[in-house]
């Protein structure tokens, strides 16, 4: 049987198959594959670990740190690589939707030719979309993905959430939020219509129910109307209304903004919220995005005709945008001291110095705020969103964002 036909007969077992069976299908392809085993591991909702999926027919499996382990590594480098154990050599390989990392295949096999590395690689696009296409209708993956009971407001702000990481060859987009389980009122938002990037950060009153579900409400009045196609500024008054007329004693700070892929144009609107950083090579450009800021939304029953300024910014190829808020820039050290947004915008510049991706430089951010200065707890909403705008970046190649 060919590579081929493998594949095809592969995506064609999946229509009818129960999550839980994806490593008992797998299993039935490995001599055509060329494989000795697969398994197939999947990031946890707070990329701690990479999580095994259970095979009732095979030993147990562990869950492997992202730290630490070659797994961890594939993960955090969104690369290949290969290693050896006793039973032979194994591909590790990133599980990626478009951008956003899913998880990691491992693959053992005797040998590993070209010819078998493009096939193994084909099977790992084809394994995440078995992934996406299940988890759309199953429970199955996320509860695997997590560590702990989540709190009703959480369930409530992540079933809005889109992907954290999108991205073409001319924007890359990433956010990152925390307490992932505890969740009150923080949200982001990030999508491509034609060619505008859409992006925002909302902070709702509050740390409970309520506070969710003011958040949920500003991201669907936000999704409504720009598929309407309303600018900028109806968005923000689409917004305002409808958590007005849905919870008439709360509000949302936000930053809304829209980035012209082709000319690299930039409008954005503040609503109460703290001001967007601009990150140009390895500095931020201070006071690039500072404006007065404006009622938070929400209060369109009390100030019905209230206007909204936007603001405009001419970025350049390679520029970057921060959108938080105050969670990330609140939390203490021990000692008391704040770490302000210049040591949360220096932590990035560092890491993707370095070459991290931007979904990894964030991800070591936030477990850093987690675990060295708050003791694994944080005071309150911490949400962070990072788009790069990268146009000359030739068509098939990963841009420094990814």
């Amino acid at each position: 049987m060919s590579d081929d036909a493998a594949l095809g007969r592969l995506l064609r077992q999946i229509h009818d198959m129960a999550p839980t069976d994806l490593p008992e299908v797998l299993r039935g392809h490995y001599a055509a594959l060329g494989v000795t085993r697969l398994t197939v591991y999947l990031a946890d909702l707070q990329e701690n670990v990479l999580v095994a999926m259970p095979d009732a027919q095979a030993t147990p499996v562990n869950d492997l740190p992202i730290e630490g382990t070659q797994a961890g590594w594939t993960y955090r480098s969104v690369s290949p690589r290969i290693s050896a154990d006793e039973d032979g050599l194994v591909l590790w390989l990133p599980l990626l939707d478009g951008v956003e990392r899913v998880g990691v295949l491992k693959v053992q096999a005797p040998s590993f030719d070209k010819p078998r590395m493009l096939l193994c690689e084909s099977l790992a696009s084809l394994v995440t979309l078995i992934v996406l296409d299940k988890a759309d209708y199953s429970d199955d993956y996320a509860t695997a993905m997590r560590a702990q009971p989540m709190s009703l407001p959480a369930e409530m702000v992540w079933a809005f959430l889109p992907s954290r990481t999108i991205g073409t060859g001319q924007v890359t987009s990433s956010a990152v939020l925390e307490p992932a389980y505890e969740l009150g009122g923080d949200a982001f938002e990030h999508g491509i219509i034609g060619n505008f990037l859409h992006a925002a950060v909302f902070d709702a009153m509050g740390h409970d129910l309520q506070a969710g579900l003011t958040s949920s409400v500003a991201l669907a009045a936000s999704r409504n109307t720009r598929r309407r196609g309303a600018g900028l500024t109806d968005t923000a008054h689409g917004i305002d209304q409808a958590v007005s007329d849905a919870f008439p004693d709360r509000y949302a700070t936000a930053v809304l903004t829209h980035l012209d892929l082709v000319t690299g144009h930039l409008s954005w609107i503040n609503c109460g919220h703290p001001a967007p950083l601009l990150i140009r090579g390895a500095e931020v450009v201070h006071g690039a995005m500072e404006r007065a800021g404006e009622l938070p939304l929400g209060l369109a029953a009390v100030h019905p005709d209230m206007p909204r300024t936007l603001h405009h910014l001419q970025l350049e190829p390679g520029d970057r945008v921060l959108l938080y808020t105050d969670g990330v820039t609140d939390a203490r050290s021990h000692a008391g001291e704040r770490f302000g947004e210049g040591g949360f915008a220096d932590f990035i510049i560092r890491a993707m110095a370095a070459g991290e991706p931007a979904p990894e430089a964030l991800r070591r951010l936030m477990h850093t705020l987690l675990t060295n200065k708050q003791q694994g707890q944080l005071t309150d909403d911490a949400t962070i969103v990072l788009f790069e705008w990268h146009p000359a970046a030739p068509p098939g190649t990963r841009p420094s964002g990814v």
